[in-house]
């Protein structure tokens, strides 16, 4: 199950830049000048086989009568309080600042695991100079350049370590659990009040009612499940209210503990952005994905609307594109009953698994047919394939050149698998590995 790891310290000593070399993108903007990040950024990372979301916060400045610096200063608590594993990150070029020192107190009192990272130790000397952190009261400390990558794999090993030596967060049980999540005021409690027949879950046209997540079990169709209504998430630049950043912390952890993600758009305002980083949160951690288009009662419409509609959202989520979308409406119930029935097929997919006779006798005819295309006169050639045993629907190819199949030919694979065991609203991971 996945964590949540919170990048923190003051201002300047590099913290989106590790956010960046962490989670593989360009998310958060990097400066020179001090407090840029003054939102929170969010993202997937993996190492060892282990999932964690990454929290990148903005500089704590302790006694700032700045408003912004304030603003940050109370949402580092906030992250602090919810993260599983906090690196603190500073600077050797600055040597031990008086904020690093202010801030070691404040997250020794945490009680939380604390990595401490040395940032930008480029050469031999500045490793040397590093050593006077240890003045800050660690037991250890972590060498790196998150500019380019030198020392992060030995943070990352330990990291990977402390999260896996964790006790599973405890569940109310082990039910399906599923997670409706959305930008404010896009009608995530309208429609869980819609399945349940019940106004269970207080609905206002006030974007941001719903503060914290709230889970309801329901029975439908043979099926027991947990349905987590969860905080809107609204674009950073949005979040300026610290019980809203909790919230948005909340509804993360929320999707990272569902099986299945109902993403849940405002008919009238169509796919956003917020929407597209919700979508591939959900991707990466191999989640069951929907799209539900509410409020569709207030759209005028023709023959084609919907599937024109229904195309615009595929083409910004490609080139996953296999997953149901379903145009609703909570409060008049229109395809409530479908959109339900849906969500649980989408999970009894989650738990697809194959016997390997059987998948190598269809994959394999299918590999001999269409091979990965040779690179530098080298030819690759797959000699098995298997399902792997894990939560998430993943699958291994072993060959002799893993190195040079092209990551199209991967989406091939993965497509015709799609279309041969019926996968719709699944992410499906294939890899290529050497063949001892």
């Amino acid at each position: 199950m996945s964590r949540i790891v919170a990048i923190v310290g003051r201002p300047n000593v590099g913290k989106s830049t590790l956010f960046n070399r962490l989670t593989g993108e360009r998310k958060a903007i990097v400066d020179d000048v001090s407090g840029v990040t003054r939102d929170r950024h969010y993202g997937t990372s993996d190492w060892n086989g282990v999932d964690f979301t990454v929290i990148d916060t903005g500089g704590f400045v302790p006694t700032s009568t700045d408003v912004f610096e304030a603003a940050i200063r109370d949402q580092v608590h906030i992250a602090i309080d919810e993260a599983d594993v906090l690196l603190f990150v500073v600077d050797v070029m600055t040597d031990v600042h008086p904020l690093d020192e202010e801030f070691s107190e404040i997250l020794r009192k945490s009680k939380k695991p604390v990595l401490l990272v040395v940032n930008k130790v480029d050469n031999d000397k500045l490793s040397l100079d590093a050593m006077v952190f240890y003045s800050l009261g660690f037991e250890e400390y972590f060498e790196i350049s998150a500019n380019n990558g030198s020392g992060t794999g030995e943070l990352l090993d330990k990291l990977t370590g402390i999260l896996s030596a964790m006790p599973p967060q405890k569940q109310e049980n082990d039910l399906p659990r599923i997670a409706i999540v959305g930008r404010p005021n896009v009608g995530k409690s309208s429609l869980i009040n819609a399945f349940t027949g019940e106004d269970r879950n207080i609905v206002t046209e006030i974007a941001g009612t719903t503060r914290d997540s709230i889970d309801t079990r329901y029975k439908a169709y043979g099926k027991d499940v947990i349905l987590t209504d969860t905080a809107g998430i609204r674009r950073k630049s949005k979040v300026s209210e610290n019980i809203e950043f909790y919230s948005v912390m909340r509804s993360l952890r929320a999707l990272e503990n569902s099986d299945v993600v109902v993403i849940v758009l405002d008919a009238t305002l169509g796919i956003e952005a917020q929407d597209l980083n919700l979508f591939w949160l959900a991707h990466r951690q191999g989640k069951g994905i929907l799209v539900f288009v509410n409020k569709w009662d207030l759209v005028e419409k023709d023959t084609n609307t919907h599937l024109r509609f229904a195309e615009d959202i595929r083409k910004r989520t490609s080139p996953f594109v296999d997953y149901p979308i379903l145009f609703i409406s909570a409060i008049s119930k229109q395809r409530i009953f479908q959109a339900m029935e849906t969500v649980l097929e989408v999970y009894d997919r989650l738990t697809f698994k194959c016997a390997t006779n059987e998948l190598n006798n269809y994959l394999l005819p299918i590999i001999e047919a269409f091979p990965p295309q040779s690179v530098k006169g080298k030819t690759v050639k797959i000699k098995y394939c298997t399902q792997l045993r894990t939560k998430r629907v993943a699958f291994v190819m072993f060959c002799n050149l893993p190195q040079y199949v092209a990551e199209s030919y991967g989406r091939f694979i993965e497509n015709k698998l799609r279309e041969h065991y019926q996968l719709n609203g699944v992410p499906v991971s294939v890899f290529f590995r050497k063949k001892n």
